[in-house]
């Protein structure tokens, strides 16, 4: 008996059309029984409305022009751009650096039904804004009876 054969994704496959791309992937993350553990940098995801979302990404001593966000393929990607270490700010000289500037990938994968928005970097947060979109057919209706 395979770890997918144990999975609960499997037990929820039967009640669900449509849906086995995204079981696949959270299998995939799950991996070997536990998330990722790369925490940097750290995020959160709030809902900010009925159908608006923010992921705040926690980016202190990187500017706008350190910072790539890429969305392909339903796959939100915000990455370091190549960061030159050898050039000071100001050319001043550090005598500590305590503020890292390490490279990073974070990824989020966004719903089909969810649209990009924009993406903001103010005081060292980095907040993407993003927005369910709902079609009309999908909207709740009232069905007359005759």
């Amino acid at each position: 008996m395979t770890s997918k054969d144990l999975s609960v994704f499997n037990s929820l496959r039967p009640f669900s059309i449509g849906f086995d791309d995204m079981f696949d992937q959270f299998e995939s993350m799950l991996g070997d029984g536990g998330l990722v553990k790369n925490n940097y940098p750290p995020y959160n995801i709030r809902k900010v409305g009925k159908d608006k979302y923010a992921i705040e990404l926690a980016i202190a001593g990187f500017n706008k022009n350190d910072v790539e966000v890429e969305f392909e393929d339903n796959l939100l990607t915000v990455k370091t751009k190549k960061i030159d270490k050898t050039v000071e700010k100001d050319g001043d000289e550090i005598i500590h650096k305590g503020i890292s500037q390490r490279s990073f990938s974070r990824s989020f994968t966004i719903a089909d039904d969810v649209k990009v928005n924009g993406a903001e970097l103010k005081d060292g947060l980095l907040t993407i804004d993003c927005e369910k979109i709902v079609p009309e057919q999908k909207k709740k209706k009232l069905i007359p009876i005759s």
